[in-house]
């Protein structure tokens, strides 16, 4: 397996581990547990993060192209004040 196949499969499996562990600190109760939980998320992010920025610099992950200022704007119109 190559290089850039092995980062993308972790970046793949940490966002998929990400995604479980925002589904479980939703539905804890207990606030030590979800505390927990949370930390092992923020960790994981982290850990995410730093491979993206890896992965980029090795030239093997293209971002898109940044966003126009009044796209942003306008998507920021369409959610305020829906939460």
């Amino acid at each position: 397996m190559q290089e850039k196949e092995m980062v993308n499969d972790l970046l793949s499996q940490i966002n998929s581990s990400v995604t479980g562990y925002a589904n479980v600190i939703t539905q804890t109760q207990n606030p030590q547990l979800r505390q927990a939980i949370q930390q092992i998320r923020n960790n994981c992010e982290t850990f995410q993060y730093d491979l993206f920025k890896l992965a980029e610099q090795k030239g093997f992950y293209q971002p898109a192209q940044p966003a126009n200022p009044n796209d942003i704007t306008q998507v920021k119109n369409q959610f305020s004040g829906t939460m």
